[in-house]
């Protein structure tokens, strides 16, 4: 079975979030992408203690289009450092996996 991953990323506002899942999803780097309400995040950052408004990003995709989405999220993401972490989806309905297959896959015809 081929492996199908839960991309989490934060963002500092809903502009971010909207260009991100629309470049995504025009890219076929994924095919769902959820925008979740804002969070309070408090984090380490260069010796000091951080706290910010963010708003996450939860994206599903395939395992061989990780790349692409990872270094797509790298170059449009406005942080110097941005979280990016993948999580293999233990279980998915059948019908849902073929679905994003077919919408992530490399080159569709329209």
């Amino acid at each position: 079975m081929q492996q199908a991953l839960l991309v989490i990323t934060n963002v500092p506002d809903a502009a971010s979030a909207n260009t991100l899942t629309r470049h995504i999803l025009d890219q076929r780097l994924a095919a769902c992408v959820n925008i979740l309400p804002p969070v309070q995040s408090a984090y380490r950052w260069k010796g000091a203690i951080e706290e910010a408004s963010e708003i996450p990003v939860q994206i599903k995709t395939m395992q061989d289009r990780y790349a692409d989405l990872e270094s797509a999220i790298r170059s449009m993401h406005p942080y110097q450092v941005p979280e990016i972490i993948a999580l293999p989806i233990a279980g998915i309905s059948a019908a849902y996996l073929e679905w994003l297959i077919q919408e992530t896959r490399k080159h569709q015809d329209v």
